[in-house]
């Protein structure tokens, strides 16, 4: 995928820093042919147009108390309204169990991914969900994560 402004040595400034974000400087500018400055003026503009947002450490889940993740499809009333979006976006930005969550096309609206200790944790959270009328959800499909095959780290 092309973003406008972006040249092959930035897409693949990209590429590289999505898959180790904690790569120097030098070992960058080796693998796109740069000498270490421009590739380091390179790196600060992505990030100055907000195209590098940040950077994380990958965690394996199993080491922390929140070992069960979650990947849950919710589906809101078809007649919910913006406001019942709404109460549901600020709803997930504030709780820490939830990863990540994504508004989506198809028979669901969202794709949440959530960690918890243990599924009586995710069973009160979705009752809760489900029983607050300023969300207006009508199903939560949810499916315990077993192993990741691929992720876009590797």
């Amino acid at each position: 995928m092309s973003h406008p402004g972006l040249d092959a040595i930035d897409l693949k400034i990209l590429e590289i820093l999505r898959k180790d974000g904690r790569i120097t400087y030098q070992a960058l500018s080796g693998k796109v042919h740069l000498t270490p400055r421009p590739c380091q003026e390179r790196v600060r503009k992505l990030e100055a147009a907000g195209i590098i947002k940040g950077y994380t450490a990958r965690i394996d889940a199993s080491a922390t108390p929140r070992a069960v993740i979650v990947h849950a499809q919710i589906a809101l009333a078809s007649q919910s309204g913006r406001s019942a979006q709404q109460a549901f976006e600020a709803e997930v930005r504030k709780r820490p169990e939830v990863l990540d969550c994504w508004l989506v096309s198809g028979p669901f609206d969202y794709l949440v991914r959530l960690a918890f200790r243990d599924l009586e944790e995710y069973r009160a959270l979705t009752s809760d969900w489900l029983a607050r009328d300023a969300f207006r959800i009508e199903k939560i499909v949810g499916s315990p994560e077993l192993q990741a095959v691929k992720t876009a780290l590797g």
